[in-house]
């Protein structure tokens, strides 16, 4: 019996040793094996090279490709005082000196434009080069070249000058027309102030904007991207270097950006250019009237139903309207079947209509409907002065 308890005891302690061993040697043999859960799982990324990352939240490309396109346009004007009217006394002459008072003076100014053709065609703002006698125009590249004027449309605020190269120049690229979009990243590039070539970078803040009194024709792209003086007539490009406007104005009471900027866009500016291009002027459309927006007031006054068309409130005589027998007091309803709801929609649809062809007018006369045949006219060429003040 002592034998038999020596031995389980022996057995006992050589199990206890051996279990220590393992427990503390190979912990995983007396572990028992785990299912595997099978998962999906996104594929572990790749690493991506240091410029490819630097694309990812850069527009330099864009800009690269739009930059050499984008040229300073300086000009330069002479102005004459006033002669004093006592320099024609001899006797004032005698004492101070024959002081003529109208020695001329020279104003410069500057702003920006875009290369459209590789032949030098280039688009602007009319402001930057109204009465200007001397325009240069300075290359990305640091070239100069003397510029003329092609043509202007002072009611669109666009112009379109001419260099002369023996070398192609780099041209901009369009945007597809209408392809704009609000919330659209947009880069501006122009020369404000002066200081040379500069990108600023915004989006789309809105598009169609209108009535806001700075040119007869509006349809600007509001943006936020930093616009300041001496950045007319620059680039608004898409973040891929393609033009979508021709930069314009900008709402500010210090003169500075303060990111609200208004551009031309291009559906518009590349119309006005290929007409100046072809003809060196721009023609409308024209009927010789001045309209009134109805308000509840005059829809009351003149028993409407609503508030939609617009009061004849002037008749040119002899012109179109005139001839086809409109009145002061019609309501024009619409044109061509087109609705007519404000002053500024009857003046863009009577400009785009081609002179010489016939329009229907809806009118109402005295609670009378009546449609009338108006052979549309040719709108009259305008000052900058008179551009401005119909803006307004």
């Amino acid at each position: 019996m002592r034998r038999l308890w020596l031995i389980f005891a022996q057995a006992v302690t050589v199990s206890v040793a051996a279990l220590f061993v393992v427990s503390t040697l190979k912990p995983e043999w007396l572990t028992h094996p785990r299912p595997v859960v099978q998962t999906q799982e996104v594929a572990p990324a790749l690493p991506v090279a240091a410029a490819d990352a630097r694309k990812a939240v850069s527009y330099s490309d864009g800009a690269r490709r739009a930059l050499p396109a984008v040229v300073h346009v300086f000009t330069s004007k002479e102005i004459r005082s006033p002669r004093h009217p006592l320099m024609d006394d001899p006797v004032f002459r005698h004492f101070f000196g024959d002081r003529r008072g109208d020695m001329p003076q020279r104003a410069s100014g500057l702003g920006s434009g875009v290369i459209v053709t590789p032949d030098g065609y280039i688009l602007t703002n009319n402001h930057v080069v109204e009465a200007a006698d001397d325009i240069e125009v300075a290359l990305n590249d640091g070239r100069k070249f003397k510029a003329r004027t092609v043509g202007v449309d002072p009611e669109s605020d666009l112009a379109i000058l001419r260099i002369q190269s023996d070398a192609r120049l780099p041209a901009i690229t369009f945007a597809s027309a209408d392809n704009s979009r609000v919330g659209d990243v947009v880069l501006a590039i122009g020369n404000p102030f002066g200081v040379g070539q500069t990108v600023t970078m915004g989006i789309i803040s809105a598009l169609g904007r209108s009535h806001l009194g700075i040119n007869t024709f509006e349809d600007f792209i509001q943006t936020d991207a930093a616009i300041n003086p001496g950045n007319s007539g620059g680039a608004l490009v898409d973040s891929a270097g393609n033009l979508i406007g021709i930069n314009t104005a900008i709402y500010s009471q210090s003169g500075g950006s303060l990111g609200i900027g208004f551009a031309i866009p291009v559906s518009l500016a590349r119309s006005i250019m290929d007409q100046i291009i072809q003809t060196g002027t721009v023609t409308r459309g024209w009927i010789g009237v001045a309209p009134q927006e109805i308000t509840p007031e005059l829809a009351e006054s003149y028993r409407l139903p609503a508030t939609e068309g617009v009061v004849i409130a002037y008749v040119e005589p002899g012109g179109p309207a005139n001839r086809a027998g409109i009145r002061v007091g019609d309501v024009l309803v619409s044109v061509q079947q087109k609705a007519i709801r404000d002053e500024r929609q009857l003046i863009d649809t009577i400009a785009a209509l081609p002179p010489g062809n016939r329009a229907a007018v809806h009118i109402v006369r005295c609670k009378e409907q009546l449609d009338i045949q108006v052979e549309i006219g040719r709108r009259p060429t305008v000052s900058a002065a008179e551009a401005a003040r119909r803006g307004r």
